[in-house]
């Protein structure tokens, strides 16, 4: 997606026509083993450069969509690709990803530079080479002074700017957040949603992110999709059609509010969907 100039506002505009979709899940479903149905057949495509949202009741099978993206469970019925093609092109130039989960799931044993250096590690990736990525990733979440920190230092939310540039130090283009601030202070997740949105248009990033909070989705998203309750199904898409950079202006204005009185509604449709 191309960040063009509309008068004085930025705007995002939808990639070309023709690029394969970054994910496309085509009828995809999840049964567990014990017979609880998770997701109903799902189809969605979700293309370079937007911010998609997933946003749905307790239980709808959110996480279960993001982590089947993320190729850490298998659908029941249906099938995924990425990038046109099976699993298999994943971690190929251009085409990797990386997921940050609800918690920030760090190594306490560890500072903050060995925690956001874990997956090179695991990667085997030469240590000076890795030492300039962890610099980099710290950089762009703000955390530049803190690499010889622990994370019993560090706030809740600094914790979660680990863990974001944890999955960034690999430079995904496809980067899954399973709710990381859903857990935090309402000050700390506006502020947190406003350094997201930055990163992800300097970044270039494709993101698919799962939320509770309406306000989060208007905020974030190119596009919101809006699940019913269990079995989860895609009942309504929203785009979020508004300029980028957004900031605490449009928080507080008539079309904010209109976005998400529009999903207000649709979410509380949805929780009633059987």
């Amino acid at each position: 997606m191309d960040i063009v100039k509309d008068g004085a506002a930025i705007r995002a505009i939808s990639p070309a026509a023709g690029e394969p979709p970054v994910v496309e899940l085509g009828a995809v479903a999840k049964t567990y083993p014990n017979g609880t149905r998770a997701l109903d057949p799902v189809d969605l495509a979700i293309r370079a450069g937007e911010f998609v949202t997933v946003l749905g009741p307790s239980g709808c099978g959110k996480s279960t969509l993001l982590k089947m993206i993320a190729g850490l469970a298998a659908p029941s019925a249906g099938q995924i690709r990425w990038w046109g093609e099976g699993f298999d092109a994943v971690g190929r130039a251009g085409r990797t990803l990386a997921m940050v989960f609800q918690e920030a799931t760090l190594m306490p044993w560890s500072r903050v530079h060995g925690n956001v250096r874990l997956p090179l590690d695991l990667a085997r990736t030469e240590r000076s080479t890795a030492d300039r990525a962890v610099a980099a990733a710290l950089a762009l979440v703000g955390l530049d002074g803190f690499a010889q920190h622990y994370p019993r230092e560090l706030s809740g939310g600094m914790q979660m700017r680990v863990s974001i540039a944890r999955a960034l130090v690999t430079n995904p283009a496809l980067l899954l957040m399973d709710e990381p601030f859903g857990a935090l202070d309402e000050i700390t997740r506006g502020k947190l949603d406003g350094e997201l949105s930055e990163l992800w248009r300097r970044k270039s990033l494709t993101v698919a992110f799962v939320t509770h909070s309406i306000y989060e989705a208007v905020f974030l998203s190119t596009r919101v999709l809006v699940m019913s309750s269990r079995p989860g199904r895609i009942v309504r898409e929203v785009p979020i059609d508004e300029p980028f950079p957004r900031n605490d202006a449009f928080r507080v204005s008539q079309r904010f509010a209109m976005h998400c009185r529009t999903l207000s509604e649709l979410l509380a449709a949805a929780s009633d969907a059987q």
